[in-house]
Parts: structure tokens; sequence; C-alpha cells
């Protein structure tokens, strides 16, 4: 049943507190591996399992959230869910060694693939359903917050404080956090209470989930399939996956309940949550790296910038939601958003290396609005035809498709960074010759400048080499940067037809359960 007045919102701040919790946890570790590499004596490619354990301890959870939900007890499940991740945080930050520090991640990974799609379920049961795209504009706020702001709140923390305190910031946020979910939030129907539990559906989506995000995680950086842990766990993630799914469409009482894919908005919907995580945490991995490396901005400029770009997403959630309310089709308010995706790719595209903060706010506000743009009505769009205990099963999938398609995202983009740079070079390099007169000229006015500090005609040519190399290195990665922009601008563009399949509707509603 769902509430009303100061109980419904005090519901939505604490559910919405609670996924923040998560979603921050995703990226906060980011800025800070270097301190822990030098605390705890790693090198950056074993620091680098804090991240990737988490994300696969994450996105196992996901897609069983929602039976675990109907099996203990929505309520239930989201407070320990709550206590565990806190608890774990604080063992995070008691870590004396990065084996220690790696294994108290996947615990909170565990804990954390369990706040997201319960919270979402909670808040779609709390609002009336008339009311249901204002719910998912607030949940929208966290979902695309989260990420956008973890590396700055860890910059400011590693930067002020030690590294540690990345986690121990979690503790009062988590124990307020249980304790209102305790006082407010009413339980839910135990669907799943006398159900055997599926052990070998469990099992094999732990391989292949696990798998694949491995493989996402740490293909480009092992070269793929050179690599043979990569290629096993290929393998693995295939035949799990078939076996999977076999085993859920064949049990009486599956762990993922794949019927709910009869439903055709929500089949559509899954691949739109895949191409929005693609867009939102692969615009998000290159950006700051194009800034950092190729521009030379401090962490705190980066995230100084990304600031502007998330305030437009929290100002547009709600007007979006009343949008929606007011019957104005979700498909068109998507496109609106997918466009703007495009605007914001194509604009940063065109930066050259000269591009200072200020060429920036623009593109960054237009992919705020858009983002809220887009991530209301695809949410909305996917759940609309949900029903009951189909809503938390739907919530888990919908934000595993998303986890994923920034996984697939992150990992694309990087191989092609990879790739492309090399082609790149390749191509600039063909104009580096004595017949060029561009090049001879730049290279003699570094040679004179050279020479006018005092250094000898050989030692200038050196010199000038150098710094010619360093030109074609920055040009390189520029072009190459520029082109991973429009791609991902290009790819939204592809995913606007995906939209117009699903069901229109006016008053998107969505049937929430009795309590």
């Amino acid at each position: 049943m769902a509430e009303h007045g100061l109980r419904k919102w005090i519901i939505t701040i604490t559910v919405i507190m609670a996924s923040l919790l998560e979603l921050i946890d995703t990226t906060i570790v980011n800025v800070a591996l270097p301190d822990i590499m030098g605390n705890l004596g790693a090198t950056l490619e074993d620091a680098g399992w804090l991240v990737t354990g988490y994300a696969v301890a994450n996105v196992i959870v996901l897609p069983m959230s929602g039976w675990l939900g109907d099996r203990f007890g929505r309520k239930n499940y989201f407070m320990a869910s709550i206590l565990l991740f806190t608890i774990a945080s604080i063992l995070c930050g008691n870590a004396t060694s990065l084996p220690e520090l790696i294994g108290f991640r996947l615990l909170q990974g565990l804990a954390g693939g369990g706040l997201l799609s319960t919270a979402q379920a909670i808040l779609m049961e709390t609002w009336p359903r008339e009311e249901i795209g204002m719910a998912t504009a607030l949940f929208g706020l966290g979902a695309v917050m989260g990420p956008t702001v973890g590396p700055t709140i860890g910059g400011y923390i590693v930067e002020n404080f030690a590294w540690p305190w990345i986690f121990y910031v979690n503790v009062p946020v988590g124990a307020l956090a249980a304790f209102l979910v305790s006082t407010f939030v009413k339980e839910s129907p135990r669907y799943a209470k006398n159900n055997p539990i599926d052990w070998w559906g469990i099992l094999l989506l732990a391989i292949g989930v696990g798998s694949l995000q491995i493989v996402l995680e740490k293909g480009e950086s092992e070269d793929w399939f050179a690599t043979p842990y990569i290629s096993v766990l290929t393998v693995s993630t295939i035949l799990a996956a078939v076996g999977f799914i076999w085993r859920e469409l064949s049990t009486d009482h599956p762990v993922v309940n794949f019927k709910i894919l009869k439903y055709r908005s929500f089949t559509i919907g899954i691949f739109t949550s895949f191409a929005l995580g693609f867009a939102l945490y692969g615009s998000m991995f290159v950006f700051p790296v194009f800034c950092q490396t190729l521009l030379g901005f401090s962490p705190k400029q980066t995230g100084e910038l990304l600031f502007p770009g998330g305030l437009a997403t929290i100002c547009m959630m709600p007007f979006v939601g009343m949008m929606l309310k007011k019957g104005i089709p979700a498909q068109f308010m998507a496109t609106v958003g997918f466009l703007l995706f495009f605007v914001f790719s194509w604009m940063l595209s065109n930066s050259t290396l000269e591009s200072g903060t200020e060429d920036f706010f623009w593109p960054l506000i237009i992919r705020g609005v858009g983002m809220s743009v887009l991530f209301v009505p695809l949410t909305t769009l996917g759940i609309q035809d949900l029903h009951g205990k189909d809503i938390g099963q739907g919530t888990g999938l919908n934000n595993m498709m998303r986890q994923l398609g920034g996984s697939f995202g992150i990992a694309i983009i990087t191989t092609l960074l990879h790739v492309n740079s090399a082609k790149n070079r390749s191509v600039l390099l063909e104009n580096v010759n004595n017949y060029n007169p561009n090049f001879v000229q730049r290279k003699e006015a570094y040679i004179h400048s050279f020479q006018s500090k005092g250094f000898t005609l050989f030692d200038a040519e050196q010199m000038a080499n150098r710094a010619m190399e360093g030109v074609i290195t920055k040009q390189t990665m520029l072009v190459t940067y520029n082109n991973l922009y429009l791609l991902v601008g290009v790819f939204v563009l592809c995913c606007i037809p995906l939209v117009y399949l699903q069901k229109f509707k006016k008053n998107v509603t969505l049937p929430v359960d009795a309590h």
C-alpha cells in the first residue's frame, strides 16, 4: 500500500541515502588507489582488484536481489544489506594488507548489490501509482549522481584525510539509514518464503556473471585472449550462461524469473538500460582521463568541472517526473535525452589541446540535463507492465543490465583507445618527414629556441626531436579521444528506435504490492 505525507518522504530519503552508499563506493576508491598502494605495498595491477572485486560481487547479487527480497522479506533483506555494507566499510578501513582489503571489498560489493534494486522496489511501492514517474525521478538522482560525484568526494577525502576515511564515511550514513528503515519501512509479502532454494541457479549465475565482469574489467590490461585465464573465464561465461538459462526455464522456483521477459516493454527496457549504462559510465571513464592526462587538469579541477552538470541533473529530475505525470510520452522525452547526449559528445569531439575548463561547462550541463531526461523515462518504460513480485525481479535485472552496459562500455572504449591510438599515430607519422614544410618549420623553430638558450646545435636537435615526439603523442591522443566521444554519441543515436518499440501509455502507472 502506498504511503502518504511525511512518512512517504522519510522512506524516500532513506532508500536514496542507502542506494547512494553503493553507487558512490563504485567509483570513490579509484582516486585513492595510489595512496592505498603506497600504504599497503601493492602494485597497480594488484590494487585494481579492489575495484574489480567490488564490481564482480555487486553484479552477481543484482539479478538475485528480487528473489532474496521475496524469500526473506524486502525490508529485512534491505536492512541486512545496509548493516553488512556498514560493517564491511569498517573492516575495509581497518585492513592492514591488500588481500584483507580485497576480501572486505568483496563483502561490501555483495551487500551493495542488495541495496540498489531493493531500494528502487521499495520506492515503487511507497509512492502512489499515479506518481510513479516522480518516484523514478527521485531514485534517478542517486543512480546518475553517485558514479559522478564518487571520484570528487574520494579526491577531497584523500587530499585532506587518510585513505581509510573513504570507507569510514559510510558508517554514520549506514547507521542512520538502518534505523530509518527499521522504523518507517513496512514489510512486503514473502512470496518465496517456503520455496526450495535454487542452488544450481545461484552457482551458475555467480560463475557466469562473475566471469563476465572479470573479463570486461581485466581483458584490455591483460591483452584479452592472449592471457590464458581470460580465455578460460570467457568459456566459463558462455557455458554458465547457457546452463543458467536452461536451469531457470526448467525449474519451478527459479532464482531469476525469466518469465517477466514476456512483457515487451521490459525486454526492450533492459537493452535501453544497457545503452544508458554504456553512455553514463563510458563517458565518465573517458572524460577525467582525457582532462588529466592530456590537458593537465588536476583531480580537483576535474571534480569541479563535473559538479555543475551533476547539479543540472538534480534540478531537472523533479521536472521530468512532473512531465511524465502530466502524460507526456516517455518515448518523446527519452528521444530528447539521447539527442542531448549526442550534442554533448559532438561538442567534446571538437576539443583541442588549448581547451580550458570554461570550454567544458556547457557540454557537461547539456549532458547533465540529457541524463535526467534519459534515466527516468527509460526506467519508467521498462517497468511499466510489472506487477507485485515481478517488481523486485525486474528492478534487479534492469540494474544489472545498466551495470553490465557500463562495464562493456569501459572495456570497449579502453580497447579502442589502445588500438586507435596506434593507428592514428601511424597516420600522423606519415607527415613527419623533411618534405613536409610544416614539420620542417616547427622543428627548426624548436632548434632555434633551444640554441637561443645556450644549447649546442647537436643538443638542440636532440631536444627538438623529443619535443616533436611529445607533440605527435599529444596530437595522437587528442584525435583518439575526439573520435571516441563521437563514437559514444553515434551509439546513443542508434538507440533511439528502441524506445518506440515499447508501449505508449499516458500517465504511466505501476501496480504495487498490498501490505
